[in-house]
């Protein structure tokens, strides 16, 4: 069967794409699984360079083909900050992601609702000769000030779509993976995947 490094060490995240590719004819690897201690340090000026970096060097520490993805809350008020930040934003060494909601919460107390917000996902697929291919996927909401749902991780309890009444880590799995910025990104990368592993 084929194989598919998921090139993060971020266990949400792994269990969200497994989730999503579940139908595809493609044998996912975690980094864990192939005893593989990788840190790539993200230093890109905008998601795709992260996303391409990491999915490059963990392709090349393995040599399977790998994905990974950048992605990251923008909030208008902010200037769309936290962006590329959003695993970091926080003044705190080693801040958990309670922490950088709070921090988040703070920075936005003075600021006019509604709290327009978007997340964006940057996917990139590698492969061991060298090529990278991307996909995107946004979705938009606002933030609220108090914590709603535990299903979800980083800003999703602060995440509202106001259209469903929900925020991000309120909606059960399926839902959630129709409409997160993730999905949609994960989405747009099938074709390149079908391709890569010729399930066209």
């Amino acid at each position: 069967m084929n194989k598919l490094l998921i090139a993060t060490n971020n266990k949400g995240k792994v269990i969200e794409l497994q989730e999503i590719l579940k139908d595809l004819n493609i044998q996912l690897v975690t980094p864990k699984d192939i005893n593989l201690v990788l840190d790539v340090i993200e230093d890109g000026k905008d998601y795709q360079e992260n996303a391409g970096k990491k999915a490059l060097e963990f392709t090349q520490a393995s040599g399977y083909i790998s994905l990974a993805d950048d992605s990251g809350l923008e909030v208008d008020a902010l200037n769309s900050a936290p962006g590329l930040y959003s695993a970091r934003y926080s003044p705190k060494p080693n801040a958990t992601d309670k922490d950088r909601r709070m921090y988040l919460l703070e920075n936005l107390k003075d600021k006019p609702k509604p709290w327009k917000a978007h997340f964006h996902a940057t996917i990139a697929i590698a492969t061991p000769n060298g090529d990278i291919e991307f996909a995107e996927g946004n979705c938009y909401g606002e933030i609220i000030p108090e914590e709603r749902g535990t299903n979800g991780f980083g800003y999703d309890p602060i995440f509202l779509f106001p259209e469903l009444g929900k925020t991000m880590a309120e909606l059960d799995s399926e839902h959630k993976n129709r409409i997160s910025h993730r999905a949609l990104a994960m989405m747009n990368a099938m074709p390149i995947l079908r391709k890569i592993f010729g399930n066209e």
